[in-house]
């Protein structure tokens, strides 16, 4: 049996002791619950905790499970690669999305954003990882598109999003989340308000909150593995 309870309350204390590590306040660092593959039982299990703020990589996943839970308030989080003919079921049901990467997504969102009334919150993915299959902008191609980003009023610019590369070196890995912060400063420099950092997850956080994240995307370490049930 899965004690997500006890497993969300240790992962908050990992969180907060790599903060300390580091020197910086652990009030600074959000930990995002990500619940992708798990079902509707187990997002009530969360919700009775108070985290009602869920990161999923399927659009399909948060349309099913925002009709089995129908009546909760639930701030989804896009945090997987987003096709641009999801653009209609996010702007209806995601409060945030994590992976904006190209200008046809910005558009398409914008689009269907107007057509709902409503805003969306957003962070630019940038590519970091060596990986082909790691999706995210090119970082040479981020202060344009930020300027881009200005066109679109629906879509309120956060701050940036990256995976690190899939690396037992754990200098290849907390380069990945230096360059995110190194790429953010940069660009405030140029005038791009970006206050938040998502970078790292269960296997390697503490050194994304090291070099400066402002959240970490934690899924296995609080849910478990999907085959398991919950307490």
């Amino acid at each position: 049996m899965i004690d997500i309870a006890a497993n969300w309350a240790a992962v908050r204390g990992r969180v907060d002791e790599a903060c300390r590590q580091a020197g910086r306040n652990p009030a600074e660092v959000t930990v995002l619950p990500v619940s992708k593959t798990f079902g509707p039982e187990v997002v009530r299990a969360a919700l009775a905790l108070g985290l009602n703020r869920l990161g999923e990589n399927k659009v399909q996943e948060i349309r099913e499970k925002s009709a089995a839970l129908a009546g909760e308030a639930i701030d989804w989080v896009v945090i997987g690669h987003l096709q641009t003919n999801k653009a209609k079921d996010v702007a209806r049901l995601a409060s945030e999305v994590q992976s904006l990467d190209r200008l046809e997504l910005a558009e398409a969102l914008q689009r269907r954003l107007e057509a709902e009334n409503r805003a969306l919150d957003v962070l630019v993915q940038v590519k970091t990882a060596r990986e082909e299959t790691k999706h995210g902008l090119e970082a040479a191609d981020l202060p344009g598109f930020l300027e881009r980003l200005r066109g679109f009023p629906r879509l309120r610019v956060q701050g940036l999003m990256t995976l690190a590369t899939l690396s037992e070196d754990a200098g290849e890995v907390r380069a990945c989340f230096r360059h995110l912060r190194e790429l953010r400063d940069q660009c405030a420099a140029q005038g791009h308000a970006l206050p938040r950092l998502s970078m790292g997850m269960s296997g390697d956080f503490p050194l994304a909150i090291a070099e400066g994240a402002t959240e970490v995307r934690i899924g296995t370490a609080i849910f478990g593995h999907r085959s398991y049930p919950v307490a």
